[in-house]
């Protein structure tokens, strides 16, 4: 990703995920950076970024998107993902 926004580094939570993005008019998938993150100094939210490697876009100029969350609302997050991973997780053990 040679137009890259997010910085990437031993510290980026994903990195080369597969990611999609879908507008009214196309509908596009890339590698993807998945970042989450919080201040160093007096944390007083959680930042949740996202970006699409430009390179494999026709669609889209370089971009990344991102969310502030307050502490509660990274905990409901996290724990929605805990409930749809079990649920892939239970589905995957079915098959």
């Amino acid at each position: 990703m040679p137009d890259r926004l997010i910085r990437v580094n031993a510290y980026t939570t994903f990195d080369l995920l597969d990611g999609h993005a879908r507008g009214h008019d196309f509908d596009e998938e890339a590698v993807a950076v998945l970042n989450v993150t919080a201040p160093r100094e007096d944390p007083d939210h959680v930042t949740l970024e996202l970006e699409l490697d430009n390179t494999g876009l026709e669609e889209l100029p370089a971009h990344a998107e991102g969310v502030t969350l307050s502490a509660a609302e990274a905990r409901e997050l996290a724990g929605e993902l805990e409930t749809y991973a079990a649920r892939v997780e239970a589905a995957t053990d079915d098959a």
